[in-house]
């Protein structure tokens, strides 16, 4: 049964059993129950272990130690789901202390199945929204690796920070408007997209488009932030009509 299959009252007891199970077996340094959750076929169990992780890192330092170890065990189970749950875990890790948690972010940037790759975006995401000093320093690390995948990666992983903080993930951007990957420069088209809607990104975007010499990004770009404005109407600081007044007075190339 999947854990929105229970009632509200059932998942609470269940949620504090995969914690108290976790914890009894980073104590004991074992990995039975952890694995069992790890690798449990509803995402719903794997988040709320992976968030049990992240609870008893952060209350128990004396266990720290166990927990990295244990993730570095369980990162190399043959068990995609498994990899995807300790990437997860990670990053409830690095919000509070990277440096640790460093190591398993990249090999999970080079993993053979996708799950684990996107577990590393969305780790990096949650990272860089509570702590991003070393997800830029991280992110300009691989900005220019030969895998192009793992460039790609690298651009949808700084996307969130760039939300609330666009003039610091800009620059970086710029680094891959020509890259040589069609995928890495739609991911880059995709990301001024997705910061343009809030409050005060776009003023930010447009000013530092106007000097980016890939033309044909810039209008590709252009186009995808008003769209972008309709697509999220119901979130954006300024309506679609705005954003193209805006960006009809303000961006001359």
């Amino acid at each position: 049964m999947n854990f929105y299959d229970i009632t509200k009252p059932e998942r609470i007891k269940l949620v504090n059993k995969i914690t108290n199970e976790i914890l009894s077996d980073i104590i004991d340094g074992k990995n039975n129950h952890i694995l069992k959750y790890f690798s449990d076929e509803d995402t719903y169990i794997r988040k709320n272990a992976y968030l049990s992780i992240g609870k008893i890192y952060k209350s128990n330092k004396e266990l720290r130690n166990n927990i990295l170890s244990q993730l570095e065990i369980l990162f190399d189970i043959d068990n995609p789901k498994v990899r995807q749950t300790v990437i997860n875990s990670a990053g409830e890790i690095g919000i509070s202390d990277f440096d640790v948690i460093e190591n398993l972010l990249e090999k999970g940037l080079s993993d053979e199945h996708h799950s684990v790759r996107n577990a590393v975006i969305g780790s990096m995401k949650k990272i860089g929204e509570k702590n991003p000093k070393p997800i830029l320093k991280f992110a300009k690390k691989y900005l220019h690796h030969p895998n192009k995948e793992i460039r790609r990666e690298i651009c949808h992983g700084i996307e969130l920070f760039g939300r609330t903080n666009p003039q610091y993930i800009l620059p970086l951007l710029k680094e891959l408007q020509n890259d040589e990957t069609a995928r890495v420069r739609n991911t880059v088209i995709h990301v001024l997209g997705q910061i343009s809607y809030k409050k005060g990104c776009l003023e930010t975007i447009i000013a530092d488009l106007k000097w980016w010499e890939n033309n044909e990004l810039v209008g590709l770009a252009i186009a995808e932030i008003i769209d972008v404005h309709e697509r999220y109407k119901n979130f954006s600081a300024l309506t679609q009509k705005e954003a193209i007044e805006y960006i009809n007075e303000n961006f001359i190339q």
